[in-house]
């Protein structure tokens, strides 16, 4: 069984509003909470995150693969065609994001507001126990009028 670098010989590429092509062994990088549109050059049959806690990826069809941070942290990423063989093997980051956040610190608790351009709370991981679960309350009361 052979391994290809993710864009080595294939042409893996990330998809923003423009293709873009990643610099040879960057991890690919994505937001908390937030997906990212994946293009690769060839078919996959199947898609393996090492550590699925951390992000998810989805095939779209086969040649778009939908990847979603889930937790801080970084794993892998291995696409396999129909025939079990390597299309792509790379690093995965996951990462907060920071334009528009703010944190809060009252002693050791922690709360966090994003800020674009009114602050809202917000949760992330790491914040308060009551905090979050006040923010979450408040969220599904306003989701349950809406229906």
């Amino acid at each position: 069984m052979f391994r290809l670098s993710f864009l080595a010989g294939l042409g893996f590429a990330l998809v923003g509003s423009t293709l873009a092509v990643a610099q040879d062994n960057a991890p690919i990088d994505v937001k908390i909470n937030m997906a990212r549109v994946l293009r690769i050059s060839a078919p996959a049959a199947t898609v393996i995150v090492g550590n699925p806690g951390i992000a998810d990826v989805t095939i779209q069809d086969p040649q778009t693969l939908v990847l979603t941070g889930k937790s801080y942290g970084q794993t892998n990423l291995i696409v396999l065609d129909a025939y079990g063989e390597p299309i792509a093997d790379t690093l995965i980051e996951v990462m907060q994001m920071q334009a528009g956040l703010m944190t809060v610190y009252q002693g050791q608790l922690r709360t966090s507001l994003a800020c674009a351009p009114t602050c809202q709370p917000t949760v992330m991981l790491g914040d308060d126990n009551e905090f979050t679960g006040q923010v979450v309350t408040s969220a599904q009361l306003i989701q349950s009028t809406v229906n």
